[in-house]
């Protein structure tokens, strides 16, 4: 049994862009809704994104969570995405980049991302507060029974492994989505 790599548990971002067909909007825009669906499916996929072409435009951008580059690499090389692929790849004129974010950085859309925008940083930081205070207070109550008598630094440890995981896979997704309208003004 090999040991897995530096990074295979770490969060990853699957980033695809397409460039759809005139006239076949539509439909893509249904196998996305059918793609969205199959990728909740998936083992280890935290929450799919699609950023649609402005006014004029014609590139989508998709953007897939996964847990681990494992799930990941499971979704890329599953006959479910291949049949998936198969249908899409008449509506679409080229696929115009497909990237692996690797960590915490599509949290938000990151600044050099040429079709997406980030919000602004206040906005950010504000929502990152908003979302941290509850989880960090939280986590120090519940902890505080087992932990509260160790040394500061040995009982931060335990609280922070807590508030980074909560934040990562269940906060700050799903606040980002709630407040995606608000983040894009």
């Amino acid at each position: 049994m090999s040991l897995p790599e530096r990074g295979d548990h770490d969060p990853v971002s699957l980033v695809v862009r397409r460039r759809v067909r005139p006239g076949f909007e539509e439909r893509y825009e249904a196998l996305l809704t059918e793609g969205v669906a199959l990728l909740g499916q998936v083992p280890g996929h935290r929450g799919t994104g699609i950023i649609r072409p402005a006014p004029g435009e014609r590139e989508y951008t998709l953007v897939s969570r996964f847990d681990s580059l494992r799930s990941a690499a499971d979704w890329e090389l599953s006959p479910v995405r291949a049949e998936w692929l198969s249908r899409v790849e008449p509506l679409i004129d080229e696929e115009v980049s497909f990237e692996k974010q690797p960590g915490l950085e599509f949290w938000f859309t990151p600044p050099a991302a040429p079709t997406l925008r980030q919000p602004p940083r206040w906005k950010m930081a504000l929502l990152t507060l908003a979302a941290l205070y509850p989880v960090s207070v939280g986590s120090g109550l519940l902890l505080a029974p087992v932990v509260g008598h160790w040394p500061l630094l040995l009982r931060a440890l335990p609280q922070m492994v807590l508030v980074v995981g909560t934040m990562t896979y269940l906060v700050m997704p799903t606040v980002t989505r709630w407040a995606a309208s608000w983040l894009r003004r």
